[in-house]
């Protein structure tokens, strides 16, 4: 069993989306070995829904939003996750921070070749690269799983 943590700043946009994405191609590969959920970094959110931009983006390409409240990362994920992912160069340095560093801390675009952050919809507006980077991201990380 495999079990992935994606984490962003406030976990309402850009986690929530790589989780569901990830639960959903699971579910179409048909495979029942790996879990997925999601957290952030900051207390900003705590208890929220995913953005209203994050809904949007998903419902337009099929993908079913997973039922989802904003929380935090706790030191104990280090343990009850066996790879821990975050979306920017930002939200690795507050996961070691809040984790301590391991070398089960990633970045989503790592599993592309390309290993760059994934920009935060929240600031740019812009769901659809975001999404497009994190579906990229999830299926390289699938691949390399499998």
């Amino acid at each position: 069993m495999t079990r992935i943590l994606f984490v962003c700043l406030g976990n309402i946009c850009r986690s929530p989306m790589a989780e569901s994405v990830m639960t959903y191609l699971i579910k179409t590969r048909g495979l029942a070995d790996i879990t997925v959920s999601s957290a952030a970094t900051s207390r900003e959110e705590l208890g929220n829904p995913p953005h209203p931009g994050t809904q949007r983006v998903l419902a337009a390409h099929g993908i079913p939003l997973i039922p989802h409240r904003a929380r935090q990362l706790t030191v104990s994920d280090r343990e009850d996750f066996d790879l821990l992912i975050g979306m920017d160069s930002s939200n690795l340095r507050n996961m070691a921070r809040i984790v301590g560093q391991c070398g089960k801390l990633h970045r989503l675009s790592e599993w592309t070749g390309r290993n760059n952050d994934i920009a935060d919809p929240w600031y740019t507006g812009d769901f659809e690269s975001t999404f497009t980077d994190i579906w990229e991201g999830c299926n390289a990380l699938l691949d390399a799983l499998l």
